[in-house]
C-alpha cells in the first residue's frame, strides 16, 4: 500500500500514511483539515503560477488574443475608415471653392454636385483621361500622369489642383482652384501635419488663405507662380501674399508647393492663354471688319 503524506492546515503536523487520521494528535484537527503534500498515485498536481515559464506562456498567450481581436476590428472598420478618408479628402477639395458652403451640407453629395470630371493630364498638358468624380475618385495616376478636378461653380467653370510640399516640421498640402481662365485664383485650401500651433499652423487660417483670391500665377503668358514675402518686401514679376508673421519657414513652405506643385500643369495652363490671345485677335479682327464696311 502506498504511503502518502499529509499536512495539517491548522498547526502543519505531518502524518504518513494511506489516508489523513482522523484527528490531528496535535491539535486533533478533523482529518477535512489534512491536505495532501507527497506520495503516490495520490500526489497533489498543479502548475506553478510563479515560474518564469508559467509567466512567458501566459503573456504569449494574452498578447496573441490582444492581436487577434485588434486585427479582427480592423479588418472589420476598414471600409468605414477609407470612408471618411474619402470623404475628408472631398471636404478639402470643396474648401478651395469659397462660393460652396460645408457647413451643415452633405459634402459627398456637394461633392458630386460640383465637381464635373477627374482629369488626367500628360506631360504636354493634354487630357489623356476623363475619369468619374464618384466611382473613380481613388484613381492613382501613374508616373507622368497629373490629376485637375473640373468643377462648375453658379455656372462657371473652375480647375482644382492639388499641392504637396513640406513646411517647418512636417508635411504640408492643399488645393488650388483657379477660374476658366486657369490663371486667376478663385480660392486656396493649405493643411498640415505638424506646424507649430499659433505660427506655420496658421495657413488654415481664412486670413493666410484669402488674399491669394484674385492673385495670378501666371505672367506674360508664362507660369510665375505666387510670392510669400514677408510685409514690406516685395517680388518683381509675381503676384504675393503676405508671409505668416513668426511663421516664415512654413510660408517659404507654401511658397515652394506652389511652385512644384503647379510646375508640371504650365503647358495645359499655357494652353488657355494662348487661346485667350487667338480669340482677342480673332474679336480685333472681326471688329475691324465690321469697321471697314
Amino acid at each position: 500500500m502506498a504511503t502518502n503524506k499529509y499536512k495539517c492546515k491548522v498547526c502543519g503536523y505531518i502524518h504518513e500514511g494511506a489516508t489523513a487520521p482522523e484527528k490531528c494528535p496535535v491539535c486533533q484537527a478533523p482529518a477535512s483539515e489534512f491536505e495532501l503534500i507527497e506520495g503516490g498515485e495520490q500526489k497533489k498536481k498543479g502548475i506553478n503560477k510563479n515560474s518564469n515559464a508559467y509567466i512567458m506562456v501566459y503573456t504569449t498567450i494574452i498578447v496573441v488574443i490582444v492581436a487577434l481581436l485588434l486585427s479582427i476590428t480592423s479588418g472589420a472598420l476598414k471600409s468605414r475608415q477609407n470612408a471618411n478618408i474619402e470623404l475628408d479628402k472631398k471636404k478639402q477639395i470643396l474648401s478651395s471653392l469659397p462660393a460652396v458652403v460645408l457647413e451643415g451640407a452633405d459634402a459627398a453629395q456637394l461633392f458630386a454636385d460640383n465637381i464635373k470630371h477627374i482629369y488626367i493630364l500628360d506631360e504636354t498638358g493634354e487630357i489623356i483621361k476623363d475619369l468619374d468624380p464618384v466611382s473613380d475618385f481613388n484613381y492613382a495616376p501613374q508616373a507622368g500622369e497629373y490629376v485637375i478636378y473640373m468643377a462648375e461653380v453658379e455656372q462657371t467653370t473652375k480647375w482644382i489642383i492639388p499641392l504637396y510640399g513640406k513646411g517647418l516640421w512636417g508635411a504640408i498640402w492643399g488645393y488650388i482652384a483657379l477660374d476658366d481662365d486657369r490663371n486667376t485664383i478663385n480660392g486656396v485650401y493649405f493643411s498640415h501635419a505638424s506646424e507649430t500651433p499659433g505660427l506655420g499652423a496658421n495657413i488654415v487660417m481664412p486670413a493666410f488663405r484669402k488674399p491669394f483670391i484674385g492673385k495670378h500665377i501666371m505672367q506674360n503668358g508664362k507660369f510665375a507662380s505666387i510670392a510669400i514675402m514677408k510685409a514690406g518686401q516685395s517680388a518683381e514679376g509675381q503676384d504675393q501674399v503676405d508671409a505668416i508673421s513668426g511663421g516664415t519657414i512654413t510660408s517659404k513652405g507654401v511658397e515652394s508647393m506652389l511652385q512644384t506643385s503647379i510646375a508640371p500643369y504650365e503647358p495645359f495652363l499655357v494652353k488657355s492663354v494662348a487661346q485667350e490671345a487667338e480669340n482677342a485677335t480673332i474679336e480685333a479682327t472681326e471688329e475691324l471688319v465690321i469697321t471697314e464696311e
